[in-house]
């Protein structure tokens, strides 16, 4: 006759190996000892936060309020500050509008097209993140200068400081999107090719809206960076009334011993950008609770 089965402790007849009552705690215990970095590895990360992060901006606010809120109104909406302001966000959305499209383009090439040369066009692209930015600002004085070997001079102008930031914030488009581009399955748009659909409707009603997550973020990134932006545009806008953008605007303040007003423009500048970031947080967490 033969012999029953035995399970891991000893037990006869059952379906399979058997588990101790204290196993499945102890896997979640494995499990959270893998995945997480404890209460030291949490203190850590905070200390480290708040010194790097956290008290620097509570040392600009704390300068922004010496006057109280009515000196930091009375500084942030003084006609220079408010002209600074309107100018700095004004160029900065146009400039996000343009790199948005040109951006998504720029990957849409690198993604779908084999060419010469792809790979030093995808070095170019990254080019602005690890240029210095005042380098930046020498090279395009070169090219829109006085001197420019082009004939075309805009110092002192709106449309250098929209060059100068349209340089900086391309490849926080074009790297956002790019990644998201790999991974698009084509089965759908050879589908709606074969349907009859034109690329201007695929594009349209396939890649854009999977590529819209991205393109939202890479977009909301550029246009904060857009709106801190000193380097770039130091040399090629002149830094006179009409053409200074916030940043400089801060740097005068600075120069001309008036510390609170330049906390005060800083302060608003932060608060503009983490809106925007918090924004694009919550746009992609509610995409991605609706997608789980």
């Amino acid at each position: 006759m033969p012999r029953p089965a035995t399970d891991a402790v000893g037990g006869a007849g059952g379906p399979g190996p058997s588990l101790p009552p204290s196993a499945p705690v102890a896997r979640r215990r494995s499990r959270r000892a893998v995945g997480g970095v404890g209460p030291l590895g949490l203190g850590v990360a905070t200390l480290w936060l708040s010194l790097i992060v956290l008290l620097p901006l509570a040392a600009v606010l704390v300068s922004s309020l010496e006057g109280g809120l009515a000196g930091f109104w009375d500084a942030v909406s003084s006609p220079p500050a408010q002209r600074a302001l309107k100018l700095t966000l004004t160029v900065s959305a146009v400039v996000t509008v343009i790199n948005a499209v040109m951006g998504t383009l720029i990957a849409w090439v690198l993604v779908r097209d084999e060419f010469r040369g792809k790979a030093i066009v995808n070095a170019l692209i990254d080019l602005p993140f690890a240029l210095p930015t005042i380098v930046a600002s020498i090279v395009l004085l070169a090219l829109i200068g006085a001197n420019s070997p082009i004939g075309l001079d805009l110092v002192a102008t709106h449309w250098a400081i929209g060059i100068a930031l349209l340089f900086v914030t391309l490849p926080f488009v074009v790297r956002s999107v790019q990644p998201v581009m790999l991974e698009l399955d084509r089965d759908a748009e050879q589908a709606a090719a074969s349907l009859g659909a034109s690329n201007a409707t695929i594009f349209r009603r396939i890649v854009l809206p999977a590529l819209a997550p991205a393109l939202i973020s890479g977009a909301g990134l550029a246009f904060a960076r857009a709106v801190g932006e000193y380097g770039s545009v130091v040399l090629v806008s002149g830094n006179t009334p009409r053409n200074q953008v916030a940043s400089q605007y801060i740097a005068d303040r600075i120069e001309t011993d008036q510390p609170a007003a330049a906390a005060a423009m800083s302060v608003t500048l932060l608060l503009i950008t983490f809106a925007v970031l918090l924004v694009l947080r919550v746009v992609a967490h509610r995409r991605t609770s609706r997608e789980g």
